[in-house]
């Protein structure tokens, strides 16, 4: 990418968007576009059409999504799979009509079966059943990959789709209603701690094993394929480094410095048992992660702190 193209960031308002822009600042890329809600509904086909045809973006990094944790998925697969959906179909189509020169879609890693091999290899997509409690949106963002693939295949075009593991940082989602088990945890913790609670309780067992990236090294990572990678085939981006629910909790108890006692409901869902990315892929590409997660943990406490919720 040319350092005064212009670059169009869907969902610059969320974790993944804002990680984005910050990265393109940084490496100096100035004409970045980006639009909030009240600006541009990205629902609407009618004001997306119209908004690439006034902008003529050349790069587009499509963040925007709607998204949150197992409660959220379980109580409106409605909303995740017609909002996910429309959102990527006005992009993808408006940057092919428009003659963008790339594009780079963000998936999930829960695009992958539930029942896996680990670690996850990129061709392990569409080989068996998906996690029932958010296939909704699985579902939508596969058909963002497949739509990608066959706008390359019929049109010429360059639309690239990346796959990152479970997200954290700055910018983060700590509403306990809709967030991801991380931040999710981080309010926990944070509330027992200011409350003087002796115990507190987290979701089911603590055996499932996850794996987090830092949201500026996926970033970093965005821009980097952005530049390099020119394939309609899928790529995993992550640690290649996983944990257990229980192994995280003890880190963000100690971060946030809670001194009473967890228990486990085991009556909640665990999700899948295990998610781990196989990012050789990428790692051949030349790109590692760079932010530890007992490191990346202690700013993101800090940045909830700032919020003053």
């Amino acid at each position: 990418m040319n350092k005064n193209a212009k670059i169009y960031i869907a969902g610059h308002m969320g974790l993944v968007g804002s990680a984005i822009v910050r990265e393109l600042k940084k490496q100096g890329y100035a004409n970045l576009v980006y639009k909030t809600r009240k600006e541009l509904d990205l629902l609407d086909p009618v004001a997306v059409s119209k908004f690439f045809a006034e902008e003529k973006p050349e790069y587009i990094f499509l963040a925007a999504a709607k998204v949150g944790g197992i409660m959220a998925n379980k109580n409106y697969p409605a909303d995740f799979i017609y909002e996910n959906l429309t959102i990527q179909m006005n992009i993808i189509n408006n940057s092919y009509l428009n003659k963008a020169k790339k594009l780079l879609f963000l998936g999930s890693s829960c695009i992958y079966p539930r029942m896996c091999p680990q670690p996850i290899k990129e061709e392990y997509l569409l080989t068996s059943e998906l996690e029932p409690s958010n296939k909704a949106y699985a579902v939508a963002k596969i058909a963002g990959i497949v739509a990608c693939q066959s706008y390359n295949q019929q049109y010429g075009t360059n639309f690239i789709s990346v796959m990152p593991t479970n997200l954290y940082g700055p910018n983060d989602n700590f509403d306990l209603e809709t967030s991801h088990v991380l931040p999710a945890m981080i309010r926990k913790f944070h509330d027992a701690k200011v409350n003087n609670k002796s115990e507190m309780t987290l979701w089911g067992t603590g055996v499932a094993q996850r794996e987090f990236l830092h949201v500026d090294d996926l970033a970093n990572a965005c821009v980097f394929l952005m530049n390099n990678y020119n394939d309609s085939e899928i790529v995993n981006i992550g640690t290649g480094e996983d944990l257990s629910i229980k192994e995280l909790a003890k880190m963000i108890k100690d971060v946030v410095g809670y001194k009473g006692k967890i228990n486990w409901d085991s009556t909640k869902p665990d999700g899948t048992p295990r998610k781990l990315l196989d990012v050789s892929k990428l790692n051949n590409l030349g790109w590692k992660y760079k932010i530890k997660l007992s490191d990346g943990l202690k700013t993101t406490y800090e940045y909830f702190k700032s919020l003053n919720l």
